[in-house]
């Protein structure tokens, strides 16, 4: 007879939240070679308790699915993570000045101090970037690169010498060097119309050592799971080449380091090459080869740099190239011709428009259905081209951009143009294939949770509410589009996504109920517990003894040896100020009257109360 085959994991006294609709909560599940065996009631699951079965008590804590970006550009984050100083969810200006002057006096030269997206100005109490004079008083020797959303880029003077921009060099294809009366640049770069100008500054910044590189790879990878992520789609991305740029990710692949599922597309390297790129790809390339932690997703999101419309809504909507469709059609062919689904970025309907021009060409030759092919971001899609998508077989990915440019977006358009952008609740009506993401790391953040409570609340993360009620999603309905819906689009249905047997075994316990927290508690969720196929990938508070970490961030002055992450969560927190002890008579403009909560918020100043009354607070003499 064979022996019993127990469970290598129990995890019970948990509020599961399981998305299956046969089985839509349960109190215990088994574990078993990485997928959920049984899903139901801890009297039934815990007698099927081996001897070596571990057992875990979740002590009424809710757990979810673990969520999936459909958007993410993890490969080429990894390479940098640990180089970037993030402005990720820090809620004023002073606050991240302080952190970068904290970071400039650790940097060794030649090294730089780099803010390299995930923020915008609007989260800021201040509502404003940096001014070039205050990044020049704050690091007069040391290169400062600070990346704002697509549309600009501040280099302090350090940075500006490093990089050799001087009064003769000329200006940048596809974007403006800003200069003084003398011509000289000021540090001010925009992308008019498009980000190239930003990206080929930043790559002429000192790069990690392969080593290092494997290290930030890794703790991004832990930064990721301690926000409840467990699966990605990486869109490739510009200066991100293959397979140069891939050999780290595939080494910690081969080593069974990822904690992050993988799903990866193949991004075009040049211009008027695409068709090139392709060709060789498909030859060498086989449609999802790999495994479930790391396995190939298809092509693009960039498949003819003539079909490219960047989404800086500070300036007006770009037209695509006249021979956009010829060399879209070239590429989609060879992709079709070898079952390679596609994703394609496209911010405007117009450029959506005309793309389906092409697919629908193709698909009387190729039928297309059947393959994964889908739209990324899409903000100003129309109904006409819902349909067409749907008719097609095709689906949208959308991010949470809207939350970092709706403020831009609405000062352009209006507010009524941006009541739909993108029209997510109508996708979903529609019947098209629909997901969420990020986008990040540069244009927004990676933090899942901004855009789940961007989903449900229809505002910006500088509090404007672009979305009415009518638009958003409820609860349910978001947290689909971030777990279970994403399986479309990476080819995996029925594989992951939901707590089910036969699942990978993939979760998360968030640190608060989803479901019923307050929705302006919603973007600060982190995890407690985090599993990949049943292992643990990152614990915390209650559950701390289950966490493995990983070594320290390298290099030694590594800004997230610091700060962690987002919203600088690693920064040492400040002694508690017993709210009891305010004197203040009037009402403090920077605080109201949550002193107690401002001043244990981790913040890089040595003295809170003298800190903050340079603000202007009220209650500074405390």
């Amino acid at each position: 007879m064979n022996a019993p085959r127990y469970p290598d994991l129990i995890l019970h006294n948990g509020r599961f939240t399981t998305l299956d609709r046969t089985n839509p909560t349960a109190n215990a599940v088994a574990i078993r070679d990485g997928r959920f065996t049984d899903v139901g009631d801890a009297r039934a699951i815990l007698p099927l308790a081996g001897p070596a079965t571990n057992i875990i008590d979740l002590q009424g804590r809710p757990v979810l699915p673990g969520l999936i970006d459909n958007h993410l550009h993890l490969i080429r984050g990894g390479l940098n993570y640990n180089m970037e100083l993030r402005w990720d969810g820090v809620r004023s200006l002073a606050d991240a000045m302080a952190m970068l002057r904290a970071q400039v006096a650790i940097t060794p030269a030649p090294q730089w101090v780099r803010v390299v997206g995930g923020f915008t100005e609007h989260q800021f109490a201040e509502k404003r970037l940096p001014t070039l004079e205050e990044l020049n008083a704050a690091a007069p020797d040391t290169p400062v690169f600070i990346l704002h959303l697509y549309d600009r880029a501040l280099l302090n003077g350090a940075a500006l010498r490093a990089v050799g921009y001087t009064k003769d060099t000329p200006e940048p294809p596809g974007g403006q060097i800003l200069r003084d009366s003398a011509g000289n640049p000021t540090g001010l770069l925009l992308a008019k119309p498009n980000a190239s100008i930003l990206y080929a500054t930043l790559a002429k910044g000192p790069k990690l050592p392969p080593d290092y590189q494997k290290n930030s790879t890794r703790h991004f990878m832990r930064e990721l799971n301690r926000l409840g992520v467990t699966g990605a789609l990486d869109a490739g991305g510009g200066f991100q080449n293959y397979p140069d740029d891939y050999q780290i990710i595939e080494e910690l692949a081969k080593e069974g380091a990822l904690t992050v599922r993988l799903a990866y597309n193949l991004f075009t390297q040049k211009p008027k090459e695409e068709k090139d790129d392709f060709l060789k790809w498909t030859a060498s390339s086989k449609y999802q080869q790999g495994d479930d932690y790391f396995r190939h997703n298809g092509a693009g999101e960039m498949l003819v740099f003539s079909a490219a419309d960047f989404e800086d809504f500070r300036q007006p909507r770009p037209d695509m190239a006249p021979n956009m469709e010829d060399d879209l059609e070239g590429v989609v062919r060879i992709l079709a011709q070898n079952r390679w689904p596609w994703r394609m970025h496209a911010t405007y309907d117009e450029t959506i428009s005309r793309a389906l021009d092409v697919f629908e060409k193709v698909n009387k030759d190729i039928p297309l259905q059947g393959l994964h092919w889908f739209f990324d971001h899409a903000e100003t899609i129309s109904p006409q081209s819902i349909d067409r998508i749907a008719a097609l077989g095709g689906g949208v990915a959308v991010q949470h951009r809207m939350a970092y440019q709706g403020e831009y977006f609405v000062e352009r358009y209006g507010a009524a143009a941006a009541e739909a952008t993108p029209p997510v609740a109508h996708m979903l009506r529609s019947g098209v294939n629909v997901s969420a993401g990020t986008d990040a790391t540069r244009v927004a953040s990676y933090n899942p949770w901004v855009s789940l409570s961007w989903l449900v609340t229809g505002q910006t993360v500088g509090g404007l509410r672009i979305t009415p009620r009518h638009n958003c999603l409820d609860r349910d309905e978001a947290l689909r589009m971030w777990t279970e819906n994403v399986t479309w689009f990476s080819n995996e249905v029925g594989k992951k996504g939901r707590i089910a047997p036969g699942m990978l075994a993939d979760l998360l316990v968030p640190d608060r109920d989803f479901f019923t927290c307050a929705e302006s508690d919603i973007a600060d969720t982190t995890s407690l517990l985090t599993m990949v196929g049943g292992k643990v990938v990152y614990a915390a508070g209650p559950f701390a003894d289950y966490d493995a970490p990983i070594p320290p961030a390298m290099p030694d002055w590594s800004p997230v040896r610091r700060y962690g992450g987002f919203a600088a969560w690693g920064a040492k927190t400040a002694p508690a100020v017993q709210q009891a002890a305010c004197g203040c008579s009037s009402r403090c403009g920077m605080h109201g009257h949550q002193h107690a909560t401002a001043w244990t918020k981790s913040l890089p100043v040595s003295d809170l109360k003298s800190f903050w009354g340079a603000l202007g607070c009220s209650c500074w003499a405390v």
